[in-house]
């Protein structure tokens, strides 16, 4: 017969063996156990065989009393020990014994302490008594019941608990007078202790399920003592089953938690706190519910087909990865459920919640690069496959349409593929982001389409600088733009936009080409550019003049003063062009308030040194024009004079050498009319001869 060995869990000072019993759990394997267990506690007076009998009954190997030393306290504490052979798994614990002389005043506590262990963490409780002690007031165990029934009363609600009464010593009284007289007695016990005011006289079936057995004379019927033990033993077989001794027993608590329970429950009774059995409970699957979550997700942290995964989507995309890490998941979370099943549900959620979530924080930078590579790709392939299109032939609208579905469903199909069961995760940020970017690709195709419908014709429209630039400006802005909004909006219907979204693009594309416009009419005011155009056109005026004036006609010769008018108002007229962005057709006094300032004075005259048109002129007081605002300002008064003057000093010398060609053409036709007058007196020969003379001088 094999004899399991005891463990110390309680020292005679009260100390819990927090490491033996974690000894004990790994030698015995308790824990494997869950719910199919029973722990049996042995309580009664010092000497009165409790080891004896628990080493008969579970082949256990507690110390027991040596007869020839004489009675004394042998067990000190409480000592805990697996029971052999028997199932379900079973512990024996067995209890110091109570009314020891050793401990003299301290008994008393020491009692109440290990009694009420045993109440809490048993499933059935052996009361080790003397036969001859029932019906007597005065019996050693008559105190044990008092305290037993007390403590139940105070600190338990109601709950089934199995009082095994075992009476030593049985000799020629029958059993059943043994057992009515015994339960008269325990039942005046419990009616005698004081009833705290919430369990109104609750009757003492409702704590306990009470047994009651003999033993006869451990030394004088040795035979039939150990024959009758066996017997009890049989008691415990299948104890936890229907019709078990402890088969109607409830709230049971899976045995991997046992340790930290006992040790609770040890501290709060040393701490002389109300045993709250309930909080225990809790207490206990918070911590074994978070260690077991804690091996869960190390496992899973280090479980090589997901290291592999990992390493994987690294690299490159991994087909199935939703599929095999949420197969990687459950299995772990299946073992977590299977390992705190028994222990109270609202706990193990709570804690498998946080399981889960540790371990997508795990997996998440995974997935989000899943989902990058699905998204690059299939951006990607959108710009090759759209360009192949358009290559083709195919119109814009419809290619944009036929690209932009076709890869939409690819990446969602991807985005599937990636799905990790356990997470509510999806793709929608990285479908936002592919939505935006074809977008965006669209939107540029549109603001490429405006930029070069508008650029260089803005451009050689403000180099013109003809009265009607801006008429013609704002009517290319308005035909290319509407154009490319209308042709933007039907391509846009691909990609399921609102209204308003719609409008928001629109109105960007209309932006753009107005910043185009706004930015092409800045650089065509630069200083520089203004005054060479202004220049050009000064002379360009001259020049037309002259050409159309024959050297020998003076029928269409005008003024210089009117034809240098003329000329310094077409510059100036390029002057008021560029000094203002005019997109909305507002009208302005610009050019008015220019030709007020800068024409209403004379012509300046190059033989006057140093003096200049604008030495005569008032400063225009005001940065801004009248009905133009900040914005669309482009040259302010002030620059509009800076230029002015410039201009005037630059076209000094073509003034001069304007007026210097007139005159000479103004004596040769004089010179000419001369000697048409005299062709009667000197003859034709005479008069060749004079006009090959003025023609070389000319």
């Amino acid at each position: 017969m094999k004899m399991e060995q005891g463990m110390q869990l309680v020292d005679g000072n009260g100390k819990f063996n927090v490491d033996g019993l974690k000894d004990f759990m790994t030698a015995t394997e308790f824990a494997q156990s869950g719910l199919s267990y029973a722990i049996v506690a042995i309580i009664g007076s010092q000497s009165s065989g409790k080891s004896t009998l628990m080493n008969q009954t579970f082949h256990t190997n507690f110390e027991e009393m040596d007869a020839y030393n004489g009675r004394g306290q042998t067990t000190k504490g409480i000592w805990i020990a697996k029971c052999s052979d028997i199932d379900p798994f079973t512990i024996a614990m067995d209890f110091e014994g109570t009314d020891s002389n050793q401990r003299g005043e301290d008994d008393t506590a020491f009692e109440k302490q290990s009694t009420l262990f045993a109440l809490a963490i048993a499933d059935v409780v052996l009361i080790n008594m003397w036969y001859k002690d029932i019906g007597l007031e005065n019996a050693a165990s008559r105190p044990l019941l008092k305290i037993v029934f007390q403590v139940m009363k105070r600190l338990f609600k109601p709950r089934k608990k199995t009082l095994l009464f075992v009476l030593r010593d049985h000799s020629k009284t029958p059993l059943e007078h043994l057992k009515t007289a015994l339960l008269e007695d325990i039942e005046k016990i419990w009616a005698a202790v004081a009833e705290p005011e919430t369990l109104c006289s609750a009757p003492l079936r409702e704590f306990f399920n009470v047994e009651i057995t003999a033993l006869p004379h451990y030394e004088f019927q040795e035979e039939k003592f150990k024959e009758q033990v066996a017997q009890l033993r049989q008691r415990f077989v299948h104890s936890i089953y229907p019709g078990g001794l402890v088969g109607d027993r409830e709230e049971v608590e899976p045995a991997s938690g046992f340790p930290l329970r006992a040790e609770e429950i040890w501290k709060i009774i040393k701490d002389n706190r109300d045993l709250d059995l309930p909080a225990v409970k809790v207490m206990v699957a918070t911590v074994r519910c978070e260690e077991i979550a804690g091996e869960k997700l190390k496992c899973f942290t280090t479980d090589e087909d997901w290291l592999k995964m990992k390493e994987d989507v690294q690299d490159c995309p991994v087909s199935g990865f939703g599929g095999a890490v949420s197969s990687i998941l459950e299995t772990y979370l299946s073992e977590y459920d299977r390992e705190v099943v028994y222990f109270d549900q609202e706990v193990r959620n709570a804690k498998r919640q946080l399981l889960l979530s540790n371990a997508l924080m795990v997996v998440r930078d995974a997935y989000d690069k899943m989902l990058l590579y699905l998204y690059s790709n299939t951006f990607d392939r959108f710009k090759t496959s759209l360009k192949q299109s358009l290559n083709e032939g195919k119109e814009y609208v419809a290619a944009i349409h036929f690209c932009s579905q076709s890869f939409m469903r690819e990446f969602d199909r991807g985005c599937e593929d990636a799905a990790i069961q356990q997470s509510e995760w999806n793709g929608s940020k990285f479908r936002e982001k592919l939505i935006c970017d074809m977008l965006s690709e669209m939107m540029a195709k549109y603001e490429k389409q405006i930029t070069h419908a508008l650029a260089k014709r803005v451009e050689s429209l403000l180099e013109a600088g003809e009265r009607d630039t801006w008429a013609s400006i704002r009517n290319l802005f308005e035909c290319n733009t509407e154009a490319a909004v209308s042709e933007f909006s039907d391509a846009a219907v691909s990609f399921n936009l609102n209204s308003s979204e719609i409008d928001t693009k629109s109105q960007h594309l209309r932006e753009h080409a107005r910043n185009l416009l706004e930015m092409k009419a800045r650089e065509a005011a630069e200083a520089g550019r203004v005054l060479m155009r202004m220049k050009d056109r000064f002379s360009r005026v001259l020049s037309h003049y002259e050409n159309s004036i024959s050297w020998y006609d003076s029928s269409k010769a005008r003024n210089l003063v009117e034809i240098e008018r003329d000329a310094l108002s077409a510059s100036l007229r390029i002057l008021s062009i560029m000094a203002a962005i005019r997109l909305d057709d507002m009208p302005d006094q610009i050019e008015k308030v220019l030709f007020s300032y800068l024409m209403d004075r004379k012509v300046p005259d190059p033989s006057l040194q140093n003096t200049h048109m604008g030495a005569t002129l008032d400063p225009v007081a005001s940065n801004t024009w009248e009905e133009v605002s900040p914005e669309d300002t482009v040259l302010k008064p002030g620059d509009c004079i800076s230029l002015w003057m410039n201009f005037i000093e630059e076209i000094e010398t073509m003034v001069t050498e304007f007026r210097s060609r007139q005159d000479a053409r103004r004596q040769t036709r004089e010179g000419l009319a001369a000697a048409v007058a005299g062709i009667g007196a000197v003859g034709s020969a005479a008069v060749l001869t004079v006009i090959g003379s003025l023609m070389r001088q000319r």
